[in-house]
């Protein structure tokens, strides 16, 4: 066997594919390291296993290079024989901006997409939730059920696409200092890592990988718990009576921890009403709750 091959079978036995065997294997595909050593290794996947791999590029109508970028990802696409997708947005400029463009990526790629996050993300990805006054939830960050690279690094991805002969594109955006993800990545990271005299990256990744099973076990308790019954709120252990509300409350986001505490103020009879954001108020009547707006 070549000894590239080799070592995309090494890359590849770190990686968790078959978490999701037996489907198509479609890959969010931007054309950077990441997300094309995804591409590149849901093929080697497949060849094993049999299944079928798609890739979707989308152009999020924010620089003109959009279109020379899909035809950079569709050569990629060529080259591996795998069937492409190009989806086609207008993102305005904005507020913003990263978050709304990913959200839009989100819905375009579909819930089964596979990305190609790496344990360097999932690190940035924990400080920016933490940054942001997240808890549990927050350290747990990105799940690996669809990041099937969550146990490989940055420099890994860009191996994979040396190894192939690819040139990844590069999002200027990656290095915009505007940008809180940017900063984390260039300044944080490598401070926390001068700081502790060793690479964060791994510490980070593994915290998130330990609170993820715990913040799931909560939500299971929680679920058995009726968020719109104000004796059972006052019942369940405070922790459990969060996680029940904020499950109910959340839209595409969850509610603030400010806002779950005045809906269980509202449960333990301490006020009748409470605005929960959103032009929606939750309102206790004959100890039960019921959200309105």
């Amino acid at each position: 066997m070549p000894g590239f091959a080799v070592e995309l079978d090494a890359l590849l036995e770190r990686c968790t594919f078959g978490d999701v065997s037996g489907r198509e294997l479609v890959c969010g595909l931007s054309g950077g390291p990441d997300s094309a050593a995804l591409v590149v290794l849901a093929c080697r996947f497949a060849q094993r296993s049999g299944t079928q791999v798609a890739a979707v590029h989308v152009d999020h109508g924010l620089r003109d290079t959009g279109g020379a970028e899909a035809s950079h990802v569709e050569a990629l696409c060529s080259r591996l024989e795998v069937p492409l997708r190009v989806v086609h947005l207008q993102v305005a400029p904005g507020a913003n901006l990263q978050a709304r463009a990913r959200e839009a990526r989100h819905d375009a790629l579909g819930p089964g997409a596979l990305l190609g996050h790496t344990a360097d993300d999932q690190a940035e990805t924990v400080l920016l939730h933490l940054l942001r006054g997240g808890a549990l939830d927050a350290l747990a960050a990105m799940r690996a059920d669809r990041r099937p690279l969550l146990n490989l690094r940055r420099a890994d991805t860009e191996r994979v696409c040396e190894l192939v002969g690819y040139e990844p594109l590069r999002d200027p955006s990656n290095v915009d200092a505007r940008f809180w993800r940017s900063r984390v990545r260039h300044e944080a990271i490598p401070l926390l890592c001068d700081i502790a005299g060793r690479d964060v990256v791994p510490l980070l990744a593994r915290a998130a990988a330990t609170a993820a099973p715990e913040a799931d076990l909560l939500d299971e308790l929680a679920a058995g718990i009726d968020p719109t019954s104000a004796a059972e709120l006052r019942a369940a252990p405070p922790a459990l009576a969060r996680r029940a509300v904020r499950a109910w409350l959340r839209t595409s986001h969850p509610p603030d921890a400010a806002t779950v505490e005045r809906v269980l103020e509202v449960a333990r009879h301490t006020h009748r009403a409470t605005e929960v954001g959103g032009g929606r108020r939750v309102i206790r009547s004959a100890d039960r709750l019921r959200l309105e707006g």
